[in-house]
């Protein structure tokens, strides 16, 4: 059967899982009121992250008494501070279902030397939440998003845990509801979900969180940039704008037009609704096909954000080299850019599906997708 490439390509080809494609219609222009050259400190710089702030809490619907704060180093930066910061104080649990997750877990185990307890599960599951033990400090990924996965809900959290719950919600954080009263801090960063630049981070913490670093002393020295108190009280300033150290003004302005963009197609959930709908497009096309699958094994616990798939045509030879050369076929045609499996992961796809990405992108791609599987299989036959 010919294998004819598909007419038409996505007219954003950008994939990528972070960082992640730009709002719709995206133009540089649009930054034209960031104040370069001027100080943070200045009240126009102060004004804008602190609109920042606020625009975050109001579309995430994070609680009042919730701080939020704009940190260094991205999500990475954000994790870092609330680990270093916080944990020590009660016993710990690490629960990691991909590379990141175990990212932490290293840190936790190897560079705060404490004895945690860790839960681990291949890529495409995630651990038994039932079986956490939420009196510890739990440290945990809502989305895989290297391995494809999320937390269903926050039902299996107690609301009277004695424990903190820390959740890194980079690539979770405007497209999945988080359960705020379940979450003592959140971390994600702006290059993800909305598609900001790189560098800056998001840490949310509850007054369980707060209480916390107000009340416990690390046995560790903590650098400058993870320092969120002063005399055994919160740092209020870092909370309303007043970062630790210098932000790029042309990343918060970048930060401001993708939240307004979400405002503008229904705040929260009609990011949410963007997102399930571009997963649903990918989900019913390996449905439909023998020879690919959601790497995810459970629906229930499928992401909506980072989909990643898997051949499974048994006529396949190498599996990583050939999923290596599907992706570089659509990268040549200019059909999907970005999208080959994370290097830690097993061999595949992974498609961003966030909420900057357009329903009619997904659906132009998988076609292309289709195209590359059956041109690469018929090379690996006349090798």
């Amino acid at each position: 059967m010919a294998n004819t490439q598909p007419a038409a390509r996505p007219a954003n080809p950008r994939f990528s899982s972070g960082p992640c494609a730009k709002i719709p219609g995206y133009d540089l222009n649009m930054l034209a009121d960031a104040p370069l050259g001027r100080s943070h400190r200045a009240a126009v710089g102060k004004a804008k992250l602190a609109r920042a702030i606020d625009q975050t809490r109001e579309i995430l619907g994070v609680p009042d008494d919730y701080r939020i704060g704009i940190v260094p180093a991205s999500d990475t930066g954000a994790v870092e501070m609330a680990m270093w910061s916080l944990l020590g104080a009660r016993p710990v649990e690490m629960l990691a279902w991909e590379s990141f997750g175990a990212g932490w877990v290293t840190d936790v185990v190897k560079q705060l030397k404490l004895d945690a307890k860790v839960q681990t599960a291949d890529y495409g599951q995630i651990v038994d939440l039932a079986s956490v033990d939420f009196d510890r400090d739990v440290v945990f990924t809502w989305n895989g998003t290297t391995s494809g996965v999320r937390v269903p809900n926050g039902d299996a959290i107690p609301a009277d845990r004695a424990g903190l719950t820390i959740c890194d919600a980079t690539s979770a954080a405007f497209a999945m509801d988080l359960p705020w009263d379940k979450l003592d801090v959140v971390t994600f960063s702006w290059q993800k979900v909305l598609g900001g630049e790189g560098g800056h981070g998001v840490l949310i913490l509850s007054p369980r969180a707060v209480e916390r670093l107000e009340s416990y002393t690390p046995a560790w020295p903590l650098p400058k940039i993870f320092r969120m108190t002063k005399g055994g009280k919160l740092i209020e300033g870092i909370f309303r704008g007043e970062t630790i150290n210098t932000p790029s003004m042309l990343c918060v302005e970048d930060y401001l037009v993708a939240l307004d963009w979400a405002e503008s197609v229904g705040g929260l959930q009609g990011l949410i609704g963007r997102a399930s709908a571009n997963a649903q497009a990918v989900w019913d096309f390996c449905a439909t096909r023998d020879w690919i699958e959601n790497l995810a094994q459970d629906p229930a616990t499928a992401s909506t954000t980072s989909v990643c798939l898997k051949f499974t045509d048994p006529r396949i030879e190498d599996g990583a080299a050939f999923a290596k050369a599907v992706a570089k076929r659509l990268e040549t045609e200019g059909a999907g850019l970005d999208i080959g499996a994370y290097r830690d992961a097993p061999a595949g796809l992974r498609i961003w599906c966030g909420s900057t990405v357009e329903l009619a992108d997904v659906q132009a791609l998988l076609p292309w997708i289709e195209w590359a599987f059956h041109a690469e299989l018929a090379a690996q036959t006349r090798s």
